[in-house]
């Protein structure tokens, strides 16, 4: 799933402000500077998801037997094959 520039923005604000309101941070740093660092986190774990969306793919693809997205097989083995794939690059 792509997000926009500006969508990843916002979302650094609701994060940092919800956790500033339920006081379950105080901040060592000013606040650009910790919404810049969570940005960057949000934009590497969504490359990471990214990157084994793809590799997950690529394995389905390269059963003999054709297996169609969308598809109940399809959906649990893609589920499956993720979370095998998190788990061996920590995301999980």
């Amino acid at each position: 799933m792509r997000l926009s520039d500006d969508k990843i923005t916002h979302l650094t604000h609701v994060i940092l402000n919800g956790l500033i309101r339920k006081k379950a941070v105080s901040l060592l740093k000013e606040e650009g500077i910790v919404r810049r660092e969570i940005k960057r986190v949000i934009i590497n774990e969504m490359k990471l998801a990214e990157d084994i969306d793809e590799s997950v793919r690529r394995k389905l693809q390269s059963y003999s037997k054709k297996i169609y997205e969308g598809s109940p097989e399809w959906e649990v083995l893609y589920r499956k094959f993720f979370e095998e794939e998190s788990a061996k690059k920590g995301m999980r």
